[in-house]
């Protein structure tokens, strides 16, 4: 006895099969990814080189610079320190440019594009969403960016370690660029980038139009994060004699000035220690009996981080939320249907 076999549905019934979006996305911006991926294992390569080789070297120089006596004649590697201190400062910069490059990428390529030339409404027609289309556009690119981007900061991270201790001209933990480098929250600017790229080529479905909007608004965060840092934590207070030049403490500093005997606060003369004679007048005028410094100390790194982290990863998440109801307004067709019935 013979099974039957179930015959097929027809075509008509059958459910047309749904484009694969990840492979779809990546054949469209394949070489946005290949530029990406080439970008980070260069510059990765060049992190390893600097908190390898040429840390090693710069502070071999500094070691033999140190030992120097100088009345004898010194000799020590001068152009292992100079290049330590150019590549350190190429790395860094390329590394603060990479939530520019997404924001750039995204402003122009991302959305905004595919709008101009009408392939997102050719793919809003072949069972795809706009919403599904939207998340995909934003989730794989941000995965890719988020893990590239983090790579690079860690790897920074590594490099400037390296160095403390070591090269005498290496940049302290609070150095703008150093800080911002070092940290996830450039990680996070990143992914603010993205996001605001995307918004913008959904107001504007312009490329050039959105490139330029992204840019200026990712600029402005990084300019508003650098300007709100030092208010993102409570600060630590080290007061300190006028014996010194200036007041103990070092790290991003809030407030500094000089406190007097009735515990006010007033401006710094800046005039030097109160050995001074000239300086003892100044201080005795002023009333002031010691140095206040309200600043944060290296301790405060990671909660500096961390807070300005959460902030942007919130900005950018306000920023995705705002992109998906633009989208919304765009495609529904409840004001045609309501023109219609009027």
């Amino acid at each position: 006895m013979t099974a039957l076999a179930t015959p097929a549905p027809p075509a008509a019934a059958r459910r047309p099969a749904r484009p694969h979006l990840l492979r779809w996305l990546i054949r469209l911006h394949r070489p946005a990814l290949l530029v990406w991926l080439g970008s980070v294992v260069v510059l990765g390569a060049l992190l390893l080189w600097l908190g390898g080789p040429l840390t090693d070297a710069s502070a071999a120089a500094w070691k033999e610079y140190d030992a120097c006596s100088w009345s004898s004649r010194c000799t020590y590697d001068m152009d292992a320190i100079g290049r330590y201190k150019d590549w350190y400062t190429y790395t860094t910069i390329a590394v603060l440019a990479v939530p520019f490059l997404a924001a750039a990428w995204s402003g122009a390529a991302l959305v905004s594009r595919e709008l101009e030339q009408g392939t997102a409404q050719l793919a809003w027609t072949q069972s795809v969403s706009p919403a599904r289309w939207l998340a995909f556009k934003l989730a794989v690119p941000a995965v890719v960016i988020a893990v590239g981007s983090g790579l690079l900061v860690g790897l920074h991270h590594w490099a400037w370690a390296a160095s403390q201790g070591r090269i005498d001209t290496a940049k302290h933990w609070y150095d703008v660029g150093t800080y911002a480098a070092n940290g996830p929250a450039t990680v996070a600017l990143a992914l603010v980038g993205l996001a605001v790229g995307a918004l913008f080529g959904l107001v504007r479905c312009e490329s050039l139009v959105s490139l330029v909007g992204a840019l200026c608004a990712t600029a402005f965060a990084w300019g508003a994060l650098a300007y709100a840092t030092p208010y993102l934590w409570p600060t630590a207070t080290k007061i300190s004699s006028l014996g010194h030049d200036r007041p103990a403490g070092s790290g991003i500093v809030v407030s500094q000035g000089l406190v007097t005997s009735g515990g006010a606060r007033i401006a710094d003369p800046h005039c030097g220690p109160v050995t001074d004679q000239a300086c003892r007048v100044v201080y005795h005028k002023l009333d002031a009996v010691s140095y206040f410094n309200e600043y944060h100390p290296q301790s405060h790194y990671w909660p500096l981080q961390l807070t300005a982290t959460a902030l942007l990863l919130a900005t950018a998440a306000a920023l995705t939320l705002a992109a998906f109801r633009l989208l919304r307004r765009r495609i529904d067709p409840a004001p045609v249907r309501r023109a219609a019935a009027v």
